[in-house]
């Protein structure tokens, strides 16, 4: 098969589009014959490297795909040669207290497809038949691989560990980021009105197209957690969705007394200053969160089909382009996901 790979981490440049053995299912396994893949912020983080990781090398990044079963492993039922699916990519063992319990994404030998394990930038995946959802007939391919990440990361924070409820306020650092997208949507179908802090016009009117009650350019005001404050009758905000984490000094400022701090990232870098006061004195919860549960993707990718939520699209590159598509990714140009088609 083809792929896009990599020997030793660096830039764009230490891609590789080349052959690569098909894999075979193993045991409870399906392969994937994939036709879409999406971009997300930890294949570049992976493909940078960071003290200690530990791949086998060569390695092949990508969490999201979406294609059709050409394989089924030994043991497996209830899947046809043909099935269009999207992949679940929250890769848990399956055997220990958490992903018995039904919490897989808090499992202890747990895994994220692509970013510790080979990934989706490649034409077959043996992947876990428990890993894939049934995508229905007349739903695009790009779209359900465009979506299954970001929206199952962004439902499991704000309703699973956030408790998010109708008529709380909800504020998002950053207007155009997958996540953040997803965020916007969600806080939206659950009744919540929903601030957005954003930089540009363009980006700006995306998350007002997408539901967003109220719009803060942070290029033209820097002290936006003042406006948010000034926004609520200096009460603030019930829940602050913020996966920068340089910027939680203004979110702290930002969230009402007893409010919700979430994080599923860093993208603004790993360590920070915080100023404890606030979190005591506001009776403020941080909640972090990585992915989602089985559970959690079923239900958010039945949402997603039902076109409840809705996947932005921005360009689409082929797989052999896959370093163009990394370069769009790191200078921040995309307004929603980029995605591969895999030949």
């Amino acid at each position: 098969m083809k792929a896009v790979l990599f020997h030793t981490h660096g830039g764009p440049e230490v891609l590789e589009y080349t052959d690569f053995p098909t894999p075979e299912p193993g045991e409870g396994q399906v392969l994937v014959k994939l036709e879409a893949a999406a971009l997300n912020r930890v294949d570049l983080w992976t493909r940078n490297g960071w003290p200690g990781i530990k791949l086998e090398y060569p390695h092949i990044l990508g969490a999201d795909g979406a294609g059709v079963i050409a394989g089924l492993g030994a043991y497996v039922s209830g899947w046809n040669i043909g099935d269009r699916v999207v992949i679940n990519s929250n890769l848990g063992c399956g055997h220990c207290p958490a992903c018995i319990a039904g919490q897989d994404n808090r499992c202890r030998n747990w895994h994220l497809l692509g970013e510790t394990v080979r990934g989706t930038y490649a034409q077959f995946l043996a992947i876990p038949a428990t890993n894939i959802y049934l995508v229905p007939s007349d739903f695009e391919l790009r779209k359900a691989a465009a979506a299954a990440l970001v929206f199952h990361t962004a439902w499991h924070s704000l309703i699973i560990r956030g408790r998010l409820k109708p008529g709380e306020s909800v504020l998002v650092v950053g207007a155009s980021g997958g996540v953040n997208i997803a965020s916007i949507q969600i806080a939206k179908l659950s009744g919540a009105t929903v601030y957005v802090v954003g930089s540009g016009i363009e980006k700006l009117n995306l998350a007002e197209s997408l539901g967003a009650d109220y719009l803060i350019d942070r290029s033209k005001d820097e002290n936006w957690s003042k406006t948010v404050y000034t926004l609520t009758d200096k009460c603030g905000v019930d829940v602050v969705v913020d996966n920068v984490g340089t910027t939680f000094p203004s979110s702290f400022r930002a969230a009402a007394k007893g409010g919700r701090i979430l994080t599923v990232g860093n993208s603004g870098g790993p360590k920070f200053e915080i100023d404890n006061w606030f979190i005591f004195s506001k009776h403020l919860s941080v909640l972090g969160s990585s992915m989602g549960t089985r559970a959690d993707f079923a239900t958010v990718m039945q949402l997603v089909f039902n076109g409840k939520l809705k996947p932005i699209l921005d360009r689409d590159f082929p797989l052999e382009d896959a370093r163009s598509a990394q370069e769009r990714l790191e200078k921040g140009e995309q307004l929603g996901k980029i995605t591969l088609t895999i030949d």
